[in-house]
């Protein structure tokens, strides 16, 4: 919005227009404020984030605003705002600053400019350096589209550099991350489903300096595919323009990568891995990904009712297994979070390695270590191990999963339940009585070793990604990985 001739006064957190109407701009705690006493139409916003109250005060939270400088004389403030419950634009609104008339105060507009920047982004970093890579193919397809209509115009008003490219193979995250230069970014950003922010993870732990890279880079996630977990768990949201909302004022956060040894193959794993009913669901339905994150659900009420079971062996290394305790520690570990003081926790390097950590437990070929647990399941349904809480927007099946506690959640549920008692477990997941449930066993563990028997085929789902039908082994690595979060914790979305 412009206002006509008047003189420029600033105050740190104030700064006036004088024409023949008062318009100030202040900033206050958590928001930025715009005063007229008698508002014109051009003022007018559909922005839901801004209050607008009788005496023709506005209150842009700071939270949504992008930047603001002083350029021409004018000063501009870039701001997301919040249409509806589903959409985020970006708006401009300008200030003409008219030559001054009178000495001004010792406050100058650059330094009001400075403050409010400060406030805004509240410790997070400014102009954000991002290596963008774009999967067209995610999910129902459309991330192109997503990426310059909801995304690429935020980025650009909060002045981050962007390096982007467009993915045109399989793998081609991996190769890219494995030889990214860690230096020039501050991010790899995933545009896509979780499929690509598991081949980043994967190429950095390939490079040589590899527990260096994944302390160093941290990687982000504009939400474009079917599930979406990355993202529901770091930024509260599905939406893409709302996740690049969070990336542009978010922290960088510590996060627990699990080693998958699989045969002679070693992967890096940031998600989840599971056998049974939730594998086959999402990897047995690659033909309906054109349906969305409805496919899973699909999947899985087609299995219920065939009570289908894949017995196994199960080695655990176990930490916490009553479920009383582990609502006591998750309760411990979740209060008093502040995003602001949260110390990056870097990984345990045992031995002199040069790529990934060494292995603590060995690989998955070699002799079960001594004090794990060991289960025979005849009739287990779902084998589902998780390092973060939401599988997808209304998949929230590990409510006790944190960020860097050097836990991994396990959760197994037999599968000869019948088909009406398991359709009410599935709800219960949506509903957030999942982990109460008597049918669910629930831990908290640091590494498991899991043989499938009888069955010579099937889905081993890593990360959302299709391995081979055999045994494998996981551990946890405290603190391995970078992300970049909302506050410095998972988020709900209830």
């Amino acid at each position: 919005m412009e206002n006509g001739d008047g003189h420029v006064s600033t105050h740190g957190t104030q700064l006036s227009v004088r024409g023949g109407k008062t318009l100030s701009v202040s900033v206050g705690d958590n928001a930025l404020k715009l005063y007229e006493p008698a508002p014109k139409d051009r003022l007018r916003s559909a922005c839901r984030s801004i209050v607008t109250g009788s005496s023709g005060m506005r209150l842009i939270p700071l939270y949504n605003v992008l930047w603001l400088e002083i350029s021409n004389k004018r000063l501009v403030i870039d701001y997301a705002a919040q249409l509806s419950k589903t959409s985020i634009k970006l708006e401009t609104w300008t200030f003409d600053l008219a030559d001054k008339t009178e000495p001004l105060d010792e406050y100058q507009p650059e330094q009001f400019v400075s403050n409010v920047l400060k406030r805004a982004y509240s410790g997070s970093q400014l102009r954000k350096r991002a290596y963008v890579l774009i999967n067209p193919h995610a999910g129902p397809g459309g991330a192109m589209r997503k990426w310059y209509n909801d995304v690429e115009p935020l980025f650009r008003a909060a002045r981050m550099e962007l390096d982007v490219v467009v993915l045109q193979k399989g793998g081609e995250a991996e190769e890219l991350a494995e030889k990214a230069d860690i230096d020039k970014y501050d991010t790899i950003m995933a545009c896509s489903g979780d499929g690509t922010p598991h081949e980043i993870f994967n190429g950095l732990a390939k490079r040589s300096d590899a527990v260096h890279a994944l302390s160093r880079i941290a990687v982000s996630h504009i939400p474009c595919g079917s599930g979406n977990a990355m993202s529901c768990n770091l930024y509260g949201t599905y939406r893409p323009s709302f996740a690049a909302l969070a990336i542009i004022k978010g922290h960088v956060t510590s996060l627990d990568l699990a080693s998958v040894t699989q045969g002679h193959r070693r992967y890096v794993s940031f998600l989840s891995q599971s056998l049974g009913i939730v594998a086959e669901s999402d990897l047995g339905t690659e033909n309906l990904r054109w349906i969305g994150s409805s496919r899973f659900e699909l999947g899985i009420l087609m299995r219920i009712f065939r009570r289908r079971c894949y017995p196994c062996d199960l080695a655990v290394k176990v930490e916490i297994s009553d479920k009383q305790d582990i609502r006591a520690y998750y309760k411990q570990h979740t209060a008093d979070i502040d995003s602001n003081d949260i110390p990056l926790i870097n990984a345990t390097v045992n031995g002199d390695s040069k790529g990934l950590p060494k292995l603590k437990y060995g690989t998955v070929q070699d002799a079960l270590p001594e004090g794990w647990e060991q289960v025979k399941y005849d009739k287990i349904g779902n084998f589902y191990c998780g390092n973060m809480a939401y599988m997808a927007p209304d998949a929230k099946f590990f409510s006790a999963a944190l960020a860097s506690d050097g836990c991994m959640d396990l959760v197994t549920v037999n599968g000869d339940l019948s088909p009406i008692t398991a359709t009410k477990l599935l709800y219960s997941v949506e509903n957030g009585k999942f982990f109460d449930n008597a049918h669910v066993q629930y831990k908290k563990i640091s590494a498991y070793r899991i043989t499938p028997r009888d069955q010579k085929d099937g889905f081993i789902s890593i990360d959302g990604e299709r391995v081979p039908f055999e045994p494998f082994q996981a551990e946890i690595h405290q603190g391995l990985g970078r992300v970049i979060s909302k506050r410095g914790q998972y988020e709900d979305l209830g």
